[in-house]
């Protein structure tokens, strides 16, 4: 009979398994099921380490490898996350021998639970197409959010043109998923969601400097403006932003005065893009499209 896999080194004994599994055993079946979602979770783990390190490549991944196979092992003992189950539901059709298993459909919540990183839920991927394609996305959010704060939308569409070069420069993780984070929101304080680790420009007493910061990921692009009008009606430190949201030069300045970010001309920047020629006409196209029911 096959014996129970326990340490990492065992998944050379998958060869064996399947010799075992011809025979078609229960024991071996189940065994072989088991062994088969503890290599899809070590995989799982080794993409979400990648996906949060830039510089993946200049790392000793010897222990990782050994870490991430034992921490499969684990996870997938006993009950595990339900994947084991599902394959041995599937290879029961036809075979009286092997048991019906019926629970398994909580396998993607108790993967998500357990993880609490980036790339195992369903983030919406979003990638527009060009400048047009952004602001037509982000106008009804806009709206929403403009309508909490008693801003113009179009100052939020401006703010995130800046950070997210018009969506081209959106953060995303090492799959190349969408964070949807478009204000450059950080994973500080007490923020318990996804989060993802990138270099980003910093500025301290005028002079700029690489870091790599952690930034905020959420599941679609409506909950990145809903947290962004969370933060700023949330914190007394934009006040002066919400008492001069009527005027939207005021606001940005007050922003930056609050210290939203740390570039000295972060406010100059948005109020270019918010002025400029194309702004306003990309926001005359979108609403054009919404009217038409295109």
């Amino acid at each position: 009979m096959t014996n129970n896999v326990s340490m990492y080194n065992d998944f050379a004994g998958l060869a064996q398994l399947r010799e075992d599994s011809k025979e078609q055993s229960v024991e071996a079946t189940r065994e072989a099921a088991r062994q088969f979602e503890a290599l899809f979770v070590q995989m799982m783990l080794q993409s979400m380490r990648d996906a949060g390190s830039v510089f993946a490549e200049d790392r000793d991944r010897t222990y990782e490898e050994m870490f991430d196979r034992q921490i499969a092992l684990e996870l997938t003992r006993n009950k595990g996350l339900g994947i084991a189950d599902l394959m041995m539901r599937q290879l029961a059709v036809g075979n009286e021998e092997l048991p019906k298993v019926e629970q398994f459909s909580t396998f993607p919540g108790r993967v998500a639970a357990l993880t609490n990183m980036p790339g195992v839920g369903a983030r919406a991927d979003w990638q527009p197409a060009g400048r047009d394609e952004f602001v037509s996305d982000l106008l009804p959010f806009a709206e929403k959010a403009a309508a909490t704060l008693g801003l113009d939308p179009k100052v939020l569409i401006a703010q995130a043109a800046l950070e997210t070069g018009w969506g081209q420069r959106v953060i995303r993780d090492g799959n190349g998923v969408s964070s949807n984070n478009l204000f450059g929101i950080k994973a500080t304080g007490n923020w318990n969601g996804d989060s993802l680790t990138i270099p980003t420009l910093e500025y301290e007493n005028g002079a700029a400097s690489r870091r790599r910061e952690p930034f905020r990921a959420y599941d679609d692009l409506s909950s990145g403006f809903d947290d962004y009008v969370k933060l700023i009606t949330g914190s007394e430190r934009y006040s002066t932003a919400i008492e001069n949201s009527a005027n939207p030069e005021a606001y940005l300045d007050a922003l930056q005065e609050a210290g939203y970010a740390t570039d000295p001309n972060y406010a100059g920047k948005i109020k270019a893009i918010l002025n400029g020629p194309d702004l306003n006409d990309f926001v005359v196209r979108a609403n054009e499209k919404y009217a038409s029911g295109r």
